[in-house]
């Protein structure tokens, strides 16, 4: 277990040279970099499915049957669970700060807050200073990229996506080599997904209004995504073009005469939902 614990380390690198290999400006003036639009709408379509299938009925029984203090308490161990990411990605960034209070807040919920199902630290102070590798990388240069909508997680880009790739190897739990760390892990793993079955039912109303009631859900979510995560990343986002900001509004129906791609535009991609239609 140590010595793969040490290899994590050492692909790092390689990994984060790839990363921002990978990420390729937009064009001047572009304010929504979408090369691979066919392709995003048929995983949009694909990930639908999966939602209307497996995850939109999990998120109704959570929201029905699992009392509200246990749902917030899986909720709360799976963000515990991330904070040594977050504060390794601090220190990345050369965020004294953030890393600081992150893992104060790990080290404090872990030891006093039931392993992580509490929140102790918020009573004194402590708050999650959100963070990720995408966020690394955009402090590092590294350009936005094309949007890219990822099976099962939905809207991403070049930059995000593979900052969520390099996030796994990023894990500071994985380089201790302790049996009770590691099942720590595992479980942490297992609350995340248990964290977006609740979620989703505590947010019913607003995703089945995004996916199911728009006009174009794919151009919806890719609007969403993309002023959401360049307002939480701020200067750092180097948005082609400074559009779709916070203060700004990108409409994604505005040249009328385009027509969507359809969603089998791009035949490589296959949906194994295809046959509950």
């Amino acid at each position: 277990m140590r010595a793969r614990s040490l290899a994590r380390p050492a692909a790092l690198v390689p990994a984060a040279l790839l990363a921002l290999a990978a990420c390729t400006p937009a064009p001047p003036g572009t304010q929504v970099h979408d090369p691979y639009e066919a392709r995003n709408r048929a995983v949009h379509a694909f990930n639908i499915k999966a939602d209307t299938v497996a995850l939109r009925p999990l998120g109704q029984a959570a929201n029905a049957v699992v009392p509200e203090g246990i749902g917030a308490a899986i909720v709360t161990f799976s963000d515990n669970a991330s904070l040594p990411g977050m504060a390794l990605n601090g220190l990345l960034q050369g965020n004294i700060e953030d890393a600081a209070v992150n893992s104060g807040r790990f080290v404090f919920n872990t030891l006093f807050g039931f392993l992580g199902f509490g929140d102790p630290a918020a009573e004194i102070g402590l708050y999650e200073r959100d963070t990720d590798f995408g966020e690394t990388l955009a402090v590092w240069g590294a350009p936005e990229g094309a949007y890219l909508e990822l099976p099962l997680l939905g809207p991403s880009t070049e930059r995000d996506a593979a900052g969520e790739l390099v996030d796994i190897l990023l894990d500071p739990l994985e380089w201790v080599g302790s049996d009770a760390v590691e099942a720590y892990r595992r479980y942490g793993t297992a609350a995340y997904v248990g964290e977006q079955i609740v979620e989703r039912g505590q947010f019913m109303g607003t995703v089945d209004g995004l996916l199911y009631e728009s006009a174009d859900s794919y151009a919806q979510a890719r609007l969403a995504y993309l002023q959401n995560r360049r307002f939480q990343l701020g200067p750092a986002s180097g948005a082609g073009g400074g559009a779709a900001q916070a203060d700004g509004f990108v409409d994604p129906f505005a040249d009328e005469g385009a027509a969507a791609p359809a969603a089998d535009a791009y035949p490589d991609f296959v949906d194994p939902f295809a046959d509950l239609e």
